[in-house]
């Protein structure tokens, strides 16, 4: 996994890494990705959360 792992990315945000992201307020909110370069989605309601960090990257087609 690259260094994005241990940031955290907010909503508006440009995706840097296709993969499975999690909602920094702790509760496993998730939210899968597969697509580079789109933005990322408003945390979810009611979810006490600011922004999202990447917990699985997606593995490139061979």
């Amino acid at each position: 996994m690259s260094d994005d792992s241990d940031k955290v990315f907010h909503p508006g945000e440009i995706v840097p890494t296709s993969g499975i992201y999690e909602c920094d307020c702790g509760q496993s909110h998730r939210y899968s990705t597969d697509v580079k370069g789109h933005r990322f989605p408003p945390v979810q309601d009611g979810c006490t959360g600011s922004g999202w960090t990447l917990k699985a990257a997606s593995q490139p087609d061979p």
